[in-house]
Protein backbone atom coordinates (compact mmCIF):
# COMPACT_ATOMS: atom_id res chain seq x y z
CA UNK A 1 0.00 0.00 0.00
CA UNK A 2 1.43 3.24 -1.18
CA UNK A 3 1.58 6.25 1.07
CA UNK A 4 -0.78 8.93 1.24
CA UNK A 5 2.14 11.32 0.18
CA UNK A 6 2.65 9.30 -2.78
CA UNK A 7 -0.18 8.60 -3.91
CA UNK A 8 -1.12 12.31 -3.63
CA UNK A 9 2.23 12.87 -6.10
CA UNK A 10 1.48 10.76 -9.14
CA UNK A 11 -2.14 11.02 -8.83
CA UNK A 12 -1.06 15.17 -9.60
CA UNK A 13 1.59 14.34 -12.39
CA UNK A 14 -1.15 13.50 -14.56
CA UNK A 15 -3.71 15.82 -13.59
CA UNK A 16 -1.23 18.91 -14.09
CA UNK A 17 0.11 17.13 -17.79
CA UNK A 18 -2.90 16.75 -18.89
CA UNK A 19 -4.30 20.22 -17.95
CA UNK A 20 -1.08 21.69 -19.19
CA UNK A 21 -1.76 19.43 -22.44
CA UNK A 22 -5.08 21.13 -23.22
CA UNK A 23 -4.16 24.15 -22.93
CA UNK A 24 -1.54 23.63 -25.27
CA UNK A 25 -4.05 22.55 -27.59
CA UNK A 26 -6.90 25.27 -27.12
CA UNK A 27 -4.26 27.84 -27.56
CA UNK A 28 -2.53 26.11 -30.79
CA UNK A 29 -6.29 25.74 -32.57
CA UNK A 30 -7.18 29.21 -31.39
CA UNK A 31 -3.79 30.70 -33.21
CA UNK A 32 -4.74 28.58 -35.77
CA UNK A 33 -8.72 29.72 -36.27
CA UNK A 34 -6.99 33.58 -36.17
CA UNK A 35 -5.10 33.17 -38.86
CA UNK A 36 -8.03 32.53 -40.89
CA UNK A 37 -9.44 36.10 -40.25
CA UNK A 38 -9.03 39.48 -41.14
CA UNK A 39 -7.45 41.48 -38.50
CA UNK A 40 -10.69 43.61 -38.54
CA UNK A 41 -13.00 40.63 -37.30
CA UNK A 42 -11.37 39.84 -33.98
CA UNK A 43 -9.03 37.39 -35.33
CA UNK A 44 -6.79 37.61 -32.80
CA UNK A 45 -9.58 38.24 -29.59
CA UNK A 46 -8.67 35.46 -27.41
CA UNK A 47 -11.55 35.86 -25.11
CA UNK A 48 -13.19 32.88 -26.18
CA UNK A 49 -9.98 31.02 -24.76
CA UNK A 50 -10.04 32.48 -22.16
CA UNK A 51 -14.06 31.95 -21.09
CA UNK A 52 -12.92 27.99 -22.32
CA UNK A 53 -9.93 28.00 -19.50
CA UNK A 54 -12.18 29.71 -17.02
CA UNK A 55 -10.31 33.18 -16.57
CA UNK A 56 -11.63 36.22 -16.50
CA UNK A 57 -12.14 37.73 -20.08
CA UNK A 58 -11.20 41.12 -19.32
CA UNK A 59 -7.37 40.22 -18.73
CA UNK A 60 -7.35 38.41 -22.37
CA UNK A 61 -4.54 39.45 -24.36
CA UNK A 62 -4.60 41.44 -27.55
CA UNK A 63 -1.28 39.24 -29.39
CA UNK A 64 0.14 36.00 -30.07
CA UNK A 65 3.09 37.18 -28.24
CA UNK A 66 1.32 38.20 -25.22
CA UNK A 67 -1.22 34.87 -25.14
CA UNK A 68 2.16 32.88 -24.94
CA UNK A 69 3.29 34.98 -22.36
CA UNK A 70 0.22 35.17 -20.25
CA UNK A 71 -0.89 30.97 -21.01
CA UNK A 72 2.15 29.50 -21.42
CA UNK A 73 5.10 30.68 -19.65
CA UNK A 74 3.86 33.14 -16.76
CA UNK A 75 5.21 31.33 -13.44
CA UNK A 76 2.88 33.66 -11.36
CA UNK A 77 -0.12 31.74 -13.35
CA UNK A 78 -1.05 28.37 -11.68
CA UNK A 79 -2.97 27.99 -14.81
CA UNK A 80 -0.61 28.52 -17.11
CA UNK A 81 1.69 25.54 -19.62
CA UNK A 82 5.04 25.93 -18.17
CA UNK A 83 3.68 26.46 -14.45
CA UNK A 84 2.00 23.19 -14.86
CA UNK A 85 5.20 21.26 -16.47
CA UNK A 86 7.12 22.41 -13.28
CA UNK A 87 4.22 21.09 -10.34
CA UNK A 88 4.48 18.13 -12.35
CA UNK A 89 7.77 17.59 -12.60
CA UNK A 90 7.89 18.73 -8.79
CA UNK A 91 5.20 15.46 -7.67
CA UNK A 92 7.62 13.29 -9.60
CA UNK A 93 11.39 14.57 -8.22
CA UNK A 94 9.23 13.29 -5.04
CA UNK A 95 8.12 9.69 -5.65
CA UNK A 96 11.35 8.96 -7.64
CA UNK A 97 11.29 5.71 -6.26
CA UNK A 98 7.70 4.80 -7.66
CA UNK A 99 8.34 5.44 -11.29
CA UNK A 100 10.94 4.05 -13.68
CA UNK A 101 13.75 6.11 -15.02
CA UNK A 102 12.58 6.40 -18.34
CA UNK A 103 9.47 8.40 -16.85
CA UNK A 104 11.67 10.98 -14.79
CA UNK A 105 13.59 11.27 -18.37
CA UNK A 106 10.83 12.42 -20.32
CA UNK A 107 8.91 14.25 -17.81
CA UNK A 108 12.58 16.14 -17.38
CA UNK A 109 13.38 16.69 -20.52
CA UNK A 110 10.06 18.62 -21.59
CA UNK A 111 10.51 20.77 -18.08
CA UNK A 112 14.07 21.68 -19.35
CA UNK A 113 12.93 22.37 -23.20
CA UNK A 114 9.93 24.00 -21.97
CA UNK A 115 12.52 26.23 -19.70
CA UNK A 116 14.95 26.66 -22.30
CA UNK A 117 12.40 28.40 -24.80
CA UNK A 118 10.96 30.35 -21.82
CA UNK A 119 14.89 31.92 -21.27
CA UNK A 120 15.61 32.05 -24.72
CA UNK A 121 12.22 34.31 -25.92
CA UNK A 122 12.94 32.41 -29.72
CA UNK A 123 9.45 31.04 -29.42
CA UNK A 124 7.59 33.97 -30.98
CA UNK A 125 8.47 33.05 -34.51
CA UNK A 126 7.00 29.34 -34.00
CA UNK A 127 4.48 29.14 -31.51
CA UNK A 128 2.67 25.77 -33.05
CA UNK A 129 6.25 24.22 -32.80
CA UNK A 130 6.08 25.15 -28.71
CA UNK A 131 2.72 23.87 -28.44
CA UNK A 132 3.10 20.78 -30.22
CA UNK A 133 6.32 20.00 -28.16
CA UNK A 134 4.31 20.41 -25.30
CA UNK A 135 1.27 18.01 -26.60
CA UNK A 136 4.11 15.75 -28.02
CA UNK A 137 5.77 15.69 -24.79
CA UNK A 138 3.04 14.88 -22.27
CA UNK A 139 1.41 11.78 -24.82
CA UNK A 140 5.31 10.45 -24.66
CA UNK A 141 4.82 10.42 -21.18
CA UNK A 142 1.68 8.82 -21.23
CA UNK A 143 3.23 5.91 -22.94
CA UNK A 144 6.30 5.41 -21.15
CA UNK A 145 4.69 5.32 -18.05
CA UNK A 146 1.96 2.80 -19.72
CA UNK A 147 5.47 1.02 -21.14
CA UNK A 148 7.27 0.82 -18.49
CA UNK A 149 5.63 1.50 -15.08
CA UNK A 150 3.75 -1.64 -13.18
CA UNK A 151 -0.34 -1.48 -13.33
CA UNK A 152 -0.52 -1.52 -9.62
CA UNK A 153 -1.95 0.85 -7.30
CA UNK A 154 0.55 4.05 -8.05
CA UNK A 155 -0.20 3.95 -12.00
CA UNK A 156 -3.70 3.54 -10.76
CA UNK A 157 -3.79 6.91 -9.37
CA UNK A 158 -2.36 8.21 -12.15
CA UNK A 159 -4.85 7.36 -14.63
CA UNK A 160 -7.33 8.31 -12.04
CA UNK A 161 -6.08 11.87 -12.06
CA UNK A 162 -5.79 12.37 -15.72
CA UNK A 163 -9.10 11.35 -16.80
CA UNK A 164 -10.76 13.18 -13.73
CA UNK A 165 -8.89 16.15 -15.07
CA UNK A 166 -10.09 15.21 -19.03
CA UNK A 167 -13.77 14.88 -18.11
CA UNK A 168 -13.98 17.76 -16.29
CA UNK A 169 -12.09 20.18 -18.88
CA UNK A 170 -13.65 18.29 -22.29
CA UNK A 171 -17.32 19.09 -20.07
CA UNK A 172 -16.14 22.68 -19.55
CA UNK A 173 -15.41 22.87 -22.84
CA UNK A 174 -18.75 21.86 -24.38
CA UNK A 175 -20.56 23.26 -22.21
CA UNK A 176 -18.98 26.79 -23.16
CA UNK A 177 -19.86 26.45 -26.91
CA UNK A 178 -23.55 25.60 -26.13
CA UNK A 179 -23.92 28.42 -24.02
CA UNK A 180 -22.43 30.72 -26.74
CA UNK A 181 -24.93 29.00 -29.40
CA UNK A 182 -27.76 29.29 -27.23
CA UNK A 183 -27.08 33.23 -27.96
CA UNK A 184 -25.05 33.61 -31.09
CA UNK A 185 -24.80 30.59 -32.68
CA UNK A 186 -20.71 29.80 -33.40
CA UNK A 187 -19.56 29.92 -36.75
CA UNK A 188 -18.72 26.54 -39.01
CA UNK A 189 -15.40 27.07 -38.01
CA UNK A 190 -15.61 27.31 -34.52
CA UNK A 191 -17.42 23.81 -34.50
CA UNK A 192 -13.86 22.33 -36.16
CA UNK A 193 -12.30 24.09 -33.90
CA UNK A 194 -14.25 22.59 -30.77
CA UNK A 195 -13.67 19.49 -32.48
CA UNK A 196 -9.88 19.90 -33.52
CA UNK A 197 -8.88 21.52 -29.77
CA UNK A 198 -10.59 17.65 -27.92
CA UNK A 199 -8.09 16.19 -31.48
CA UNK A 200 -11.71 14.92 -32.37
CA UNK A 201 -11.77 15.93 -35.99
CA UNK A 202 -10.97 13.10 -38.00
CA UNK A 203 -12.77 10.40 -35.31
CA UNK A 204 -16.03 12.90 -35.84
CA UNK A 205 -15.76 12.17 -39.71
CA UNK A 206 -15.39 8.41 -39.47
CA UNK A 207 -17.90 8.73 -37.13
CA UNK A 208 -20.51 11.01 -38.81
CA UNK A 209 -19.18 11.66 -42.21
CA UNK A 210 -18.01 15.46 -42.59
CA UNK A 211 -21.31 17.08 -41.48
CA UNK A 212 -21.27 19.38 -38.80
CA UNK A 213 -24.11 19.39 -36.44
CA UNK A 214 -23.75 20.63 -32.61
CA UNK A 215 -26.23 18.22 -31.43
CA UNK A 216 -23.84 15.14 -33.18
CA UNK A 217 -20.51 16.93 -32.31
CA UNK A 218 -21.73 17.43 -28.44
CA UNK A 219 -23.08 13.20 -28.51
CA UNK A 220 -19.47 12.38 -30.08
CA UNK A 221 -17.45 14.45 -27.44
CA UNK A 222 -20.07 13.12 -24.38
CA UNK A 223 -21.35 10.15 -25.21
CA UNK A 224 -18.75 8.23 -27.51
CA UNK A 225 -17.47 5.34 -25.61
CA UNK A 226 -14.55 4.32 -28.00
CA UNK A 227 -13.25 8.08 -28.31
CA UNK A 228 -10.69 8.54 -25.77
CA UNK A 229 -10.66 12.33 -24.91
CA UNK A 230 -14.61 12.06 -24.65
CA UNK A 231 -16.66 12.58 -21.21
CA UNK A 232 -17.89 8.96 -21.42
CA UNK A 233 -14.47 7.22 -22.21
CA UNK A 234 -12.61 9.05 -19.02
CA UNK A 235 -15.70 8.08 -17.14
CA UNK A 236 -14.90 4.49 -17.50
CA UNK A 237 -11.02 5.03 -16.93
CA UNK A 238 -11.92 7.28 -13.42
CA UNK A 239 -14.32 4.12 -12.35
CA UNK A 240 -11.60 1.20 -13.63
CA UNK A 241 -9.41 3.06 -11.74
CA UNK A 242 -10.71 4.02 -8.65
CA UNK A 243 -12.57 0.59 -8.16
CA UNK A 244 -8.84 -1.17 -8.44
CA UNK A 245 -7.50 1.57 -5.75
CA UNK A 246 -10.17 0.20 -3.31
CA UNK A 247 -8.78 -3.41 -4.44
CA UNK A 248 -5.40 -3.02 -4.37
CA UNK A 249 -5.61 -1.05 -0.75
CA UNK A 250 -8.09 -3.52 1.03
CA UNK A 251 -10.90 -0.63 1.56
CA UNK A 252 -13.66 -2.80 0.04
CA UNK A 253 -16.18 -2.43 -2.93
CA UNK A 254 -19.05 -0.05 -2.97
CA UNK A 255 -17.15 3.14 -1.22
CA UNK A 256 -18.00 6.50 -1.76
CA UNK A 257 -15.61 7.10 -4.68
CA UNK A 258 -16.38 4.60 -6.19
CA UNK A 259 -20.08 5.18 -5.83
CA UNK A 260 -19.46 8.31 -7.65
CA UNK A 261 -17.72 7.22 -10.38
CA UNK A 262 -20.25 4.81 -10.95
CA UNK A 263 -22.91 7.32 -11.11
CA UNK A 264 -20.71 9.66 -13.65
CA UNK A 265 -20.12 6.55 -15.96
CA UNK A 266 -23.96 5.38 -15.66
CA UNK A 267 -25.27 8.66 -16.28
CA UNK A 268 -23.44 8.48 -19.62
CA UNK A 269 -23.91 5.28 -20.18
CA UNK A 270 -27.54 5.48 -20.63
CA UNK A 271 -27.51 9.25 -21.34
CA UNK A 272 -29.09 10.48 -24.69
CA UNK A 273 -27.67 13.74 -26.47
CA UNK A 274 -31.33 14.93 -27.40
CA UNK A 275 -32.39 14.79 -23.84
CA UNK A 276 -29.17 16.31 -22.44
CA UNK A 277 -29.51 19.20 -25.01
CA UNK A 278 -33.44 19.63 -25.04
CA UNK A 279 -33.57 20.22 -21.31
CA UNK A 280 -30.79 22.11 -19.68
CA UNK A 281 -27.60 21.50 -21.38
CA UNK A 282 -25.56 23.88 -19.42
CA UNK A 283 -26.75 22.55 -15.87
CA UNK A 284 -26.08 18.79 -18.06
CA UNK A 285 -22.74 19.74 -18.22
CA UNK A 286 -22.45 22.06 -15.09
CA UNK A 287 -23.49 18.53 -13.25
CA UNK A 288 -20.38 16.70 -15.06
CA UNK A 289 -18.10 19.47 -13.26
CA UNK A 290 -19.47 18.64 -9.92
CA UNK A 291 -19.24 14.95 -10.00
CA UNK A 292 -15.61 15.44 -10.77
CA UNK A 293 -15.06 17.62 -8.30
CA UNK A 294 -16.84 15.00 -5.86
CA UNK A 295 -14.88 12.00 -6.86
CA UNK A 296 -11.69 14.08 -6.61
CA UNK A 297 -12.90 15.03 -3.03
CA UNK A 298 -14.17 11.42 -2.38
CA UNK A 299 -10.67 10.23 -3.42
CA UNK A 300 -8.60 12.16 -0.99
CA UNK A 301 -10.93 11.43 2.06
CA UNK A 302 -10.78 7.56 1.50
CA UNK A 303 -7.22 7.20 0.22
CA UNK A 304 -5.27 10.08 0.70
CA UNK A 305 -6.11 12.55 4.18
CA UNK A 306 -8.12 9.76 5.55
CA UNK A 307 -8.26 9.53 9.93
CA UNK A 308 -5.19 6.96 10.93
CA UNK A 309 -7.86 5.37 12.91
CA UNK A 310 -10.23 4.44 9.78
CA UNK A 311 -6.87 2.29 7.93
CA UNK A 312 -6.30 0.65 11.50
CA UNK A 313 -7.93 -2.85 11.58
CA UNK A 314 -11.06 -2.99 14.04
Amino acid sequence: MLLSRVADALYWINRYLERAEHTSRLIDVRLDLGLDRRPDSSGWSFDRLYATVRLDEADAPSSPAALIDALVFDPANSASVFACVTAARENARQVREEISTEMWEQLNALFLRLNEARAEGTWSARPHYLLRMVIEGVHLFEGTTNATMGHGEGWCYLQAGRFVERAAATAALVDWYFKCESRLPPAHLEWVGLLRSCSALEGYCRCYTADLRPERIAEFLLLNAEFPRSVRFSAARVESAVRAIAQLTGRGAGGRTERLAGRLHASLDYGQVDEILGDDPHEYLEGIGRFCSQIHAALYQNYLTYAIESALPA
